[in-house]
């Protein structure tokens, strides 16, 4: 099997475990009837944080395990990563995404089923605002990808230890979603929002809703642009005192 083939398949399973256990966390709080409803943000943050480091581990000796179409871009603009590979693995990410929502909308099918309030069961697909304000949400979104870009070429910059790196990057997520993610729900990756997302517009669900697409733009361009803002000026600091 050729290299580009096995880090298309890498990126695909670890995107795909990713928004699995992420978005799981999200079903299993929000969704009527679960033995964990109503558990709240800490075990959203901190199921996130655990899913981005276990996507990692089981991705990361097939691919970089950017995950991210935000990450894939942001370091082919600092030259970091080849230009040619970035729509193969953007493909990978979100059919991994896509892939991970069907097999939700199965295994939480009768508490779909239960809730009827539409933002819930799409909250369980994609982010949302707390407080719908354009630019605040951009904004948010740019700052959370900005940091996560931050913190991935800052370890770099370190001597970590084999095998390290995911729980860093988890502990990344983890801080983030504490910090700044309450406001917009911190996609800050656009194949976690967007594949989810479509998969919300085209399952048969019960009580689907409007898939919001009118907010869809910002968890895509938000995150990209912070994370491209994020790698070139860390990636201009390294540069003026090296």
């Amino acid at each position: 099997m050729s290299s580009e083939m096995t880090q298309f398949i890498g990126e695909l399973l670890g995107t795909f475990i990713l928004v699995l256990l992420g978005n799981g966390v999200v079903c299993s709080i929000a969704l009527n009837k679960t033995k964990a409803q109503n558990t709240g943000w800490l075990m959203v943050t901190l199921g996130w944080a655990v899913a981005v480091t276990i996507a990692v581990y089981a991705s990361g000796f097939l691919c970089p395990a950017h995950l991210n179409p935000a990450v894939t871009i942001s370091l082919a603009v600092i030259g970091s990563f080849p230009w040619a590979q970035v729509v193969p693995f953007i493909i990978a990410q979100m059919i991994g995404a896509m892939a991970a929502s069907v097999l939700l909308y199965l295994h939480f099918y009768p508490h779909f089923q239960e809730t009827e309030d539409t933002g819930t069961v799409l909250g369980c697909f994609s982010t949302a605002p707390a407080i719908r304000h354009t630019w605040s949400n951009v904004f948010g979104e740019m700052l959370g990808t900005a940091v996560l870009m931050v913190g991935i070429l800052a370890m770099g910059q370190n001597k970590l230890s084999d095998g390290m790196s995911p729980m860093i990057v988890g502990l990344i997520i983890l801080t983030i979603g504490f910090s700044l993610g309450s406001t917009t729900g911190y996609a800050i990756n656009p194949a976690r929002d967007l594949g989810p997302r479509l998969m919300h517009a085209i399952l048969p669900l019960k009580h689907k809703g409007d898939s919001d697409w009118g907010y869809a733009w910002i968890p895509i361009v938000g995150p990209i642009l912070g994370g491209i803002v994020g790698s070139v000026l860390y990636n201009m600091i390294i540069q003026l005192t090296m």
